[in-house]
């Protein structure tokens, strides 16, 4: 028990500085891509689409890359795999740690572009997945809901630095502390494989298996290529289980309402009510500070006694109240007011993906939580083609009707859809409840 609590601090420590390396950028990356591309304007179609074309082609990279990365980790092991996304990440940094110009920004926008095919939500994944291996089903909704705390004690962290650190430092900082994340990563954390973790849940897949065995026709160990999950087999699991197909439907909807908010929330509050670096840094730390609270020292407390089911369904329905207001929002005081509703709004995410982990055993975690990130992908592909074009429109002269908001609210009605969809799971989400088909084990 001690080596896993050791190893568990470890992985913390990990994603800790790994997500304060790359949330240290995100409230200067906005001004930093307008002074490349539109200087001295408050209004970009140009960035606007070139930001969610790259959103566009990560979610085309993550779909094919997640499930993969998640599947070989099953097999190789989590630290190993997550070597490639962690190095990855810090070539992008460095490139406008060196300078912010427009040749600069574009080497960026292309370096970045490629390395988060790889790199984007594979972290995320791999550690879920190392923390599943390690914990019981009972309380992995508690631990990914300390997870996300930590995570989003990182964004606090790195948002008071971007507060206070000026544009050119802020990159050379986020370029060394996610070398530095890298680093302790590779010398304190243990390795974690499937195959020596103890089972502690009764796999969704574990039938199929035992099927393949008792007929003797168990094959050895399958190649690299094998392994390779394609989409038929994605399709086949999701529609072997009612139980994780509904969570990958409520999924879906929420990471498509959250793709669209990256893309077009940033440039909505900077055209609307003149936001800078500052401002935005300022609403972020308001949302990391509540999010951390309440993944810490909250929701532990709360799905011991209602459950991940409601947290779910709880947290995007809060999430679709804030998307409200800020298409709505009539001064720069109501996104800040809005922000506040994270001390709920984040109980969706961790909550989704226990429910989903539960479908899976130990030897598994990597291709469950792949498969999920590879909806929530698709789902970051299709969000800017939908909500970029709404935003720039209403944001121009050319709309059709005075709402600036309007894309905003259409992300509302997404959400609204996810709560609905979350809704209708059932009051009890096992592995126990789900028969697989034994042609999807390959996946």
């Amino acid at each position: 028990m001690e080596k896993k609590v050791r190893g568990l601090r470890h992985l913390m420590v990990t994603v800790f500085l790994s997500g304060m390396g790359n949330f240290i950028v995100i409230p200067g990356i906005t001004d930093v891509t307008m002074f490349a591309l539109c200087p001295a304007t408050d209004e970009c179609s140009l960035a606007i689409y070139l930001s969610a074309f790259q959103q566009a082609m990560i979610g085309v990279g993550t779909v094919l890359m997640i499930p993969l990365i998640g599947n070989l980790s099953d097999e190789y092991g989590r630290k190993a795999l997550l070597t490639l996304p962690m190095t990855l990440s810090i070539i992008p940094l460095a490139v406008l740690a060196c300078s912010r110009t427009t040749n600069y920004y574009y080497a960026y926008y292309a370096v970045r572009t490629l390395t988060a095919m790889v790199s984007e939500g594979s972290i995320n994944c791999l550690s879920l997945s190392y923390l599943a291996d390690n914990i019981s089903d009972s309380e992995r909704a508690s631990a990914f809901g300390i997870l996300s705390g930590v995570s989003s004690g990182a964004f606090v962290c790195a948002t008071l630095a971007a507060r206070f650190l000026s544009t050119a430092s802020t990159f050379q900082v986020a370029t060394f502390v996610s070398t530095l994340a890298l680093v302790y990563m590779r010398i304190f954390l243990e390795e974690s494989r499937p195959d020596q973790v103890d089972s502690m849940i009764q796999p969704m897949l574990k039938e199929g298996e035992d099927i393949i065995q008792k007929d003797g026709n168990a094959p050895g160990k399958m190649p690299v290529f094998k392994k390779i999950p394609s989409l038929g087999d994605v399709i086949c699991l999701l529609k072997s289980s009612p139980s994780f197909s509904q969570a990958a439907v409520a999924a879906f909807f929420a990471s498509l309402a959250e793709g669209g908010m990256i893309s077009s929330s940033m440039y909505y509050l900077k055209a609307r009510f003149h936001f800078n670096k500052n401002q935005f840094a300022d609403l972020m730390l308001i949302d990391g500070i509540a999010s951390t609270i309440s993944q810490l020292f909250l929701m532990p407390r709360l799905v011991s006694s209602i459950g991940d089911r409601r947290l779910l369904s709880v947290g995007l329905l809060v999430t679709c109240v804030n998307a409200i207001l800020y298409s709505v929002a009539w001064s720069a005081w109501v996104p800040y007011a809005a922000t506040t509703l994270s001390i709920v709004m984040v109980f969706a995410p961790p909550s989704l993906r226990s429910i989903a982990s539960k479908q899976f055993g130990p030897g598994e975690q990597g291709k469950g939580q792949g498969c999920i990130s590879a909806v929530s992908s698709l789902a970051n592909i299709i969000a800017p083609l939908i909500f970029s074009p709404l935003t720039a429109l209403f944001l121009s002269e050319e709309a059709p009707f005075q709402f600036p908001g309007f894309s905003i609210m259409c992300i509302a009605i997404t959400l609204m859809i996810a709560f609905i969809q979350s809704l209708r799971m059932g009051s009890h989400v096992s592995a126990d409840t789900d028969k697989n088909n034994s042609n999807c084990i390959q996946v």
